[in-house]
C-alpha cells in the first residue's frame, strides 16, 4: 500500500508541559532530582539493615498494585519515589544487606554505583572503537591492569596474540568460549586424531564433545544447546572427595570418545563452582587437554577476584595451559552488576568466530587493524561503557584496599566454619578454603531443610541450599561488601537458637 505523504501535512494539537523543555525533563529537573535520589540510594545503604532481607510477596502481588494502564499524562518525580517505596521495596530481595549470604553476592560499592551513573549519563554505544576510543581503550587497559593484579599469564594481556574484554556475566564468556573452541577446531584437519577427516566437512561438527564437571555451572550446558550442540554431547565428569574433577575419569572419557571417532573440542574447568567452592585442578586437566589438543576454559567467577591477594593464587596454578579464563568482579569486587573480564590467549579464534563486517560498520580505524572492535568479542552488537565502573572501583579501592577486604571476608568465613566445626549437633560437608561454608545439622536433611527455612522467613539474613553427595547443606557465602563480624555472629547465633527450638517441638520431645 501506498505511504500517504498526506499525513505530513496535518497539525496535530498536542498539549505541553510547563516547562521550556515540552514532554523532556529540563537540566534543572534533572539536577534536582538526580540530587534527591542519590540522597534516597544513600540512606536506603544506611537503614538497609532494618528491611528483611528475603521478600516475603506473594506471586503477582507486585503488578496487582500497579495500575492497569500507562499514564496518560505525566505525573510527578514525588509520586514515582513513594511508589518505589510502597510497591517496589517490599518486593526486593536486598542483595546489598550486610546479612544477605545466599547465592553468591551480587556486590556494589559508591564507586560502582557513581561509574555506572556515568556510563549512562553519557550512553555510548561502544562496539567499535571509531564509536568511542575511550570506551575501548580504557576497558582495554583495566583489563590489562587486573591481569598483573591477579598474576594471570601474561598471555592474556592485550599486548600479546591475546586479550581481554568485559562480558556480562560468565555465562556468556562460556558460551562465547565454546565459540571460539570450535571454530579453532573447524580450522584444523585431522581433528579426529589419525582420522584424515577435515573438522569443517560438515560431519565432524556433530561429533564435537565437551566435557565439566558434575559440579561445573549450568551455563555450560545451556551453551552447548545454544551452539547447536546436543547436550548427550556433554560429559559430565565425577568428582573426587573435595567435588574438585576426577582427572583420571576426564582423560579416561576423552580416550573413549577419540577411539569412537568422536571429538573433544572443549573443556570446561572450574575455579569455586557454585554448590560447594570446589577447586578443579587446573595444571592436571591443562595436561589432559594438551594432549588432546582440546580448549580448556577455565570460570572462577566467584572465585578469581581473591588472586588478587598473593596467598590466594594457588587458586590458579596450572592456569598458563588456559585457553581461556573468566571472573566476575561483580560477584567479589565491589563493581555493580553486570561486569565479568573474559580472557582469550589467542584472540583470533574468537574474532574469527564472531566477527561480520557489514559496509555500514567499515571504517579506516578497523581496517588498520590496529584497533580492538570488542563487538567482535562478543553475542551482541552493541556495548554499554561498563569499564567505567571497573575503572572507579581499582581507584577508590587501590590493591591495598581490595585485599583488606577480600582477607577480611575469608576470615570471617574461616571463623564461622570453625563455630560449625565445635558445635556437636552441626557438621561441614565440603572444605572451605574461601568464603563458601557448607554444613548441615546431624539431625538429617528434612530437619537442615526446616532449619534454612525457618531461618529465612524470620527475614534476618538470607541464606541458600544445594545438594552434596546426596545430601542437604546449608550455603553460607560470607561475601558481601558491607557484612562485619557481628552480621556473621548474629546469624550462627541464629541457626542455633531455631535449631534448638526447632528440636524442641519435635514429636519425640513433647
Amino acid at each position: 500500500m501506498p505511504y500517504d505523504r498526506s499525513i505530513l501535512t496535518q497539525t496535530v494539537d498536542i498539549p505541553k508541559k510547563k516547562n521550556m523543555s515540552g514532554y523532556h525533563m529540563s537540566s534543572k529537573e534533572f539536577r534536582k532530582y538526580g540530587k534527591e535520589l542519590i540522597d534516597w540510594i544513600a540512606d536506603y545503604y544506611d537503614y538497609i539493615e532494618s528491611y528483611p532481607v528475603q521478600s516475603v510477596v506473594s506471586p503477582g502481588e507486585i503488578r496487582a498494585a500497579l495500575p492497569d494502564a500507562a499514564p496518560e499524562t505525566a505525573e510527578p518525580f514525588e509520586d514515582w519515589i513513594q511508589d518505589v517505596e510502597k510497591i517496589i521495596l517490599p518486593g526486593l530481595t536486598h542483595w546489598q544487606s550486610p546479612s544477605f549470604f545466599g547465592y553468591f553476592p551480587c556486590n556494589s560499592s559508591g564507586p560502582a554505583i557513581l561509574g555506572d551513573l556515568l556510563s549512562s549519563g553519557l550512553n555510548v554505544q561502544g562496539m567499535m572503537w571509531s564509536t568511542s576510543p575511550a570506551c575501548t581503550e580504557v576497558e582495554t587497559h583495566v583489563l590489562d591492569w587486573l591481569v598483573d593484579m591477579l598474576d594471570l599469564p601474561t598471555h592474556f594481556k592485550s599486548s600479546s596474540a591475546g586479550g581481554g574484554v568485559i562480558q556480562d556475566t560468565a555465562s556468556s564468556a562460556t558460551l562465547c568460549a565454546m565459540l571460539a573452541a570450535r571454530f579453532r577446531m573447524e580450522q584444523r584437519k585431522g581433528a579426529v586424531g589419525s582420522s584424515d577427516v577435515e573438522a569443517r566437512s560438515g560431519e565432524a561438527a556433530y561429533r564435537f564433545v565437551a566435557y565439566a564437571s558434575e559440579e561445573a555451572h549450568s551455563s555450560v550446558e545451556k551453551g552447548l544447546r545454544i551452539i547447536g550442540i546436543s547436550t548427550e554431547r556433554l560429559r559430565k565428569i565425577a568428582t573426587d572427595g573435595s567435588f574438585a574433577m576426577n582427572v583420571t575419569e576426564l582423560r579416561a572419557a576423552m580416550q573413549s570418545d577419540r577411539e569412537a571417532g568422536l571429538v573433544p573440542f572443549f573443556v570446561s574447568a572450574t575455579v569455586g563452582t557454585t554448590s560447594s567452592n570446589a577447586m578443579d585442578p587446573l595444571d592436571k586437566i591443562g595436561d589432559v587437554c594438551q594432549e588432546f589438543n582440546t580448549w580448556l576454559h577455565v570460570d572462577a567467577a566467584m572465585s578469581g577476584t581473591a588472586a588478587i591477594c598473593p596467598e590466594f593464587r594457588w587458586i590458579h596454578k596450572g592456569l598458563e595451559s588456559a585457553d581461556s579464563y573468566c571472573f566476575n568482579p561483580h560477584k567479589w569486587m565491589f563493581t555493580n552488576f553486570d561486569c565479568d573480564c573474559f580472557y582469550v590467549a589467542n584472540r583470533s579464534d574468537l574474532t574469527g568466530a564472531l566477527s561480520i563486517l557489514p559496509e555500514y560498520l567499515k571504517n579506516d580505524a578497523t581496517a588498520s587493524e590496529a584497533v580492538f572492535d570488542y563487538r567482535d568479542w562478543q553475542i551482541p552488537l552493541g556495548r554499554r561503557f561498563r569499564a567505567l565502573k571497573l575503572w572507579f572501583v581499582i581507584r577508590q579501592y587501590g590493591i591495598q584496599g581490595l585485599q583488606y577486604h577480600l582477607r577480611r571476608h575469608v576470615k570471617l568465613a574461616q571463623t564461622f566454619g570453625q563455630w560449625v566445626e565445635e558445635d556437636p549437633q552441626f557438621e561441614i560437608l565440603a572444605p572451605y578454603p574461601l568464603a563458601l561454608v557448607c554444613f548441615a545439622h546431624k539431625a538429617g536433611d528434612e530437619f537442615t531443610n526446616r532449619l534454612l527455612e525457618t531461618v529465612n522467613r524470620t527475614g534476618k539474613i538470607f541464606a541458600t541450599h544445594t545438594t552434596l553427595r546426596g545430601r542437604f547443606a546449608i550455603r553460607m557465602s560470607i561475601a558481601q561488601t558491607y557484612t562485619e563480624l557481628r552480621h556473621v555472629e548474629r546469624a550462627w547465633k541464629l541457626f542455633q537458637e531455631t535449631s534448638r527450638s526447632l528440636q524442641a517441638a519435635r514429636p519425640e520431645n513433647a
